[in-house]
């Protein structure tokens, strides 16, 4: 169902936009989804943005934090589902990854978070929900449908995300690759696991949006000022999608299933 009122652990929850311009962020994703931005205030001149499809929460934004490091590009960041995130942080030590951002609360009761890096240097969010479970609707046009870790060592994250989430895997041929992983909550795929298309690349997780007509909205977005890393193609049993950089330099992918 697109509607979404809670999330299993180990299942990707929430993406959230770090912008080096939030300005051009929020005007650029609002034309393209047609998202609405609630603004909520977490700090000294600091605003977090909420940004609202269908009268649902499915995304958020704010400006890169003042101590960012220097050249620090926009990135989407993505969250997993987990029960305690104390108890997530531990295991997530255990299991040779780096914590980035130790276990906080989020203002107003929204729930409690940590970043980490894995083994294999991706950087990953991990949620405890509170009064936000995190995106209410998924699957449909301008929300999340698909995040995809890409890394130099796919066994070895697998690996890491399993020990702290308790999730399975599986590994099969998918489109025209040879070997897709496959992260799975109660047997059911939630997320992807693909080694790095390009030698050097540092590992990372990619947002993938839905959208309607990818050739259409990857036209939208060049004319409002993104960039084209990879235009339209279409993957066999799955697919379309294309990749693109938003204006303030975030890459982001956009897809539109063959089961839609």
């Amino acid at each position: 169902m697109p509607e979404v009122e809670r999330y299993q652990q180990g299942t990707p929850c929430w993406v959230d936009l770090s912008s080096t311009d939030i300005e051009v962020s929020k005007a650029f994703y609002s034309d393209l989804f047609g998202w609405e931005l609630d603004g909520m205030e977490i700090g000294p001149g600091l605003t977090y943005y909420m940004a609202k499809l269908k009268g649902r929460y499915v995304a958020g934004m704010m400006q890169q934090l003042p101590d960012a490091p220097e050249g620090m590009p926009s990135y989407w960041a993505n969250y997993l589902a987990v029960d305690s995130v104390d108890q997530a942080a531990e295991r997530a030590v255990a299991a040779g990854g780096t914590i980035v951002f130790p276990p906080d609360e989020v203002p107003n009761g929204s729930g409690r978070m940590f970043f980490a890096a894995d083994p294999t240097g991706a950087q990953i969010g991990f949620w405890e929900a509170g009064s936000h479970p995190g995106s209410g609707l998924v699957n449909e046009p301008g929300t999340l449908i698909w995040n995809e870790l890409q890394t130099n060592d796919v066994p070895r994250a697998v690996a890491f995300y399993q020990a702290v989430t308790g999730c399975g895997s599986s590994t099969a041929p998918a489109g025209d690759l040879q070997e897709y992983t496959n992260l799975t909550v109660a047997g059911k795929p939630v997320a992807g696991a693909v080694k790095l298309p390009i030698e050097g690349l540092s590992p990372f997780w990619m947002t993938y949006f839905n959208v309607t007509d990818v050739d259409a909205f990857a036209e939208h977005a060049a004319s409002l000022g993104s960039h084209v890393i990879s235009p339209a193609f279409d993957v066999p049993g799955i697919g379309r999608m294309a990749v693109l950089m938003d204006p303030a330099g975030a890459a982001f992918s956009i897809m539109s299933r063959l089961d839609a």
